[in-house]
């Protein structure tokens, strides 16, 4: 009688957990779902090249080539993230919401034809390149980032350069820009915009620091 009873009672047993691991997968896998993480979204600062303002003329052969060294970063903007600040000095980034390629690696072909387009130099070459130049510029990204600090909110891009005298090291001159451009709405598409326009006047101001100091460079000698 007792054998009978735990033969009988120990499938049944075994019958109830396998259906409640069955329901549990089949929930289970429902709720993963629409939890899966999206796909995110890709952005760039091609839109800060300058299409607009007729380009100079290139300068005689006598002019200094430039070559340009590939800008660094500061901690927290050598990555493809894109950084926002809502409390100051506490950086964060937007989830799902990238840039193509770090902030520094994606400057360098602007900061190139920038130059190039205030016509100062023989030629404005990007390293890494076999060319010699005359003089060097190399520059630093301080901060570009989407604050939330007031209304509206607004992108803040800071850029060190330093011209420097490729053959005797001497740094002919040196300077800060920065540009705050608000933006249209509180949200990484809106930021990205506002990063664009921000990142075209700082290299407007870059192209006309770069033909003054190697002006008055020449001058000199």
């Amino acid at each position: 009688m007792k054998i009978a009873v735990s033969w009988t009672f120990v499938p049944h047993r075994w019958q109830l957990v396998a259906a409640s691991l069955s329901l549990t997968l089949v929930f289970g896998c429902g709720a993963i779902g629409p939890m899966l993480t999206p796909h995110p979204n890709f952005y760039s600062l091609a839109g800060a090249r300058n299409t607009e303002t007729p380009a100079v003329p290139r300068a005689a052969v006598t002019a200094p080539t430039l070559i340009v060294s590939p800008p660094h970063a500061a901690a927290g903007f050598d990555s493809r993230r894109i950084m926002y600040v809502r409390h100051a000095d506490q950086l964060e980034y937007f989830a799902h919401n990238e840039w193509v390629d770090t902030p520094a690696r994606m400057l360098a072909p602007l900061i190139v034809a920038a130059v190039e387009r205030s016509g100062a130099f023989r030629a404005v070459v990007q390293t890494p390149s076999p060319a010699a130049g005359e003089m060097r510029l190399d520059t630093e990204i301080l901060r570009l980032q989407h604050e939330f600090l007031s209304a509206p909110s607004r992108v803040r891009f800071t850029l060190r350069a330093s011209l420097v005298e490729s053959v005797t090291r001497r740094v002919i001159a040196s300077h800060e820009f920065e540009a705050a451009v608000p933006a249209a709405s509180d949200d990484p598409y809106g930021g990205v915009v506002a990063a664009n326009r921000a990142v075209q006047t700082v290299l407007e101001n870059l192209a006309i620091f770069c033909a003054e100091a190697a002006r008055s460079a020449r001058m000199e000698k």
